[in-house]
């Protein structure tokens, strides 16, 4: 009798090993074709491609590895560590920076989580730019700014964009959908400029705020493209970007390029985008606390 029972045990542990070790091969096969294959093309995977991305998914396999047998418990190791170096090679840059010249721009972009103005960025930044854009800031802050900074120059849109610059500025169009993607067309500095801000909401799709956006980015020379994209890097549908400009991080950035979750380099939801003809010197991620978006700054040459 006791022999039966230590043999039904032994085969109940069996069942359960094989049973997690199946889930274990599903989920991580599952999890890593939405991830490089698979990416938004369809409802639920754009929710798991937004909500997993890498660096989770390596956690999620050495929390799996937790409940597995030693022999799958190194498969899941080893995989982790593949999965952490492909992370490290694609997100992690090292760039010497060029030196930079009076006449070169400085161009800052900063998601503010609406609690943030001007001079929180000012000071963030660490100086005045050349210019500025910020997104889900006060939307009183502009008046004030005015009247703090009268010989500079600022635009208010009535969805918490915010432009600022050092020299005139000339509002060519806005653009705003009706799923709450915004895109503004303004020159200013000899350059021509694209300020875009993509609706987070999950009940709209990246695709429709992202085909809205390379719809009015029609000048593709002598332009910078920057906002908060609330899309990452690896996103199919920032293609027509990644094939008309350069990244700026990406060609002159150190350290990781993520910009979110509150300086956690998970996602790269932030992006200044540089046409091929203009050459980007330096570019910095700022790390802050009084927003859940680090900052960006570029330095560029015409």
């Amino acid at each position: 009798m006791v022999g039966s029972k230590r043999k039904g045990f032994k085969i109940i542990l069996k069942l359960i090993r094989i049973f997690l070790q199946s889930i274990n091969v599903v989920s991580i096969v599952a999890l890593l074709s939405v991830h490089f294959i698979i990416k938004e093309r369809t409802f639920l995977s754009s929710i798991i491609f937004y909500a997993l991305p890498l660096p989770i998914i390596i956690v999620i396999v050495l929390f799996i590895s937790i409940v597995l047998t030693k022999k799958w418990r190194r498969y899941n190791l080893i995989l982790a560590s593949i999965l952490l170096l492909v992370w490290l090679s694609k997100s992690f840059k090292l760039h010497i920076p060029d030196d930079i010249n009076k006449t070169d721009l400085e161009i800052v972009f900063w998601n503010a989580s609406r609690d943030n103005d001007f001079q929180m960025a000012f000071n963030k930044n660490g100086d005045v730019p050349d210019v500025m854009v910020l997104v889900e800031s006060k939307k009183s802050n502009s008046e004030e700014f005015k009247r703090k900074y009268p010989n500079y120059y600022f635009y208010k849109s009535d969805r918490e964009l915010f432009i600022f610059s050092k020299t005139p500025l000339v509002i060519e169009s806005e653009n705003k959908s009706k799923f709450s993607t915004t895109v503004i067309n303004f020159k200013t500095s000899g350059v021509n400029f694209y300020a875009v801000d993509v609706t987070g909401s999950f009940d709209v799709p990246r695709k429709w705020g992202l085909a809205y956006v390379n719809e009015f980015i029609r000048k593709k020379h002598n332009t910078i493209v920057l906002g908060d994209f609330n899309t990452p890097y690896e996103s199919i549908y920032l293609k027509q970007l990644k094939k008309d400009f350069n990244h700026a991080f990406n060609e002159k950035g150190n350290g990781f390029r993520e910009t979110w979750f509150n300086n956690i380099p998970l996602l790269s939801l932030d992006h200044i985008w540089v046409s091929k003809d203009l050459k980007v010197l330096k570019t910095e991620k700022l790390y802050t606390a009084e927003s859940d978006h680090s900052m960006l700054k570029t330095y560029i040459r015409k």
